[in-house]
């Protein structure tokens, strides 16, 4: 890290917990290139189809050993 960085992670060392957090959340975002609204609006599509299936009972969803079970297998395949 250069000087100026590191002068800018030292004054920002120096903020309460919420502004370093508002930093960090900026500078990560800013790592993901340009908004993608598309992918945006299908996800927002995506998360309300998922939250509509489990308000009316249609996907009651499953146990939390099981889905953890389920994702290790998968990682575990990869």
């Amino acid at each position: 890290m250069g000087k100026m960085g590191q002068k800018v992670l030292d004054e920002a060392l120096q903020l309460d917990l919420v502004e370093r957090a508002e930093i960090a959340a900026e500078l990560i975002a800013s790592l993901d290139g340009e908004r993608d609204d598309d992918a945006e609006a299908a996800w927002a599509a995506e998360i309300e189809r998922r939250a509509s299936r489990a308000r009316t009972g249609e996907d009651g969803g499953r146990p939390w050993s099981e889905a953890r079970a389920a994702a290790r297998a998968a990682l575990d395949e990869r």
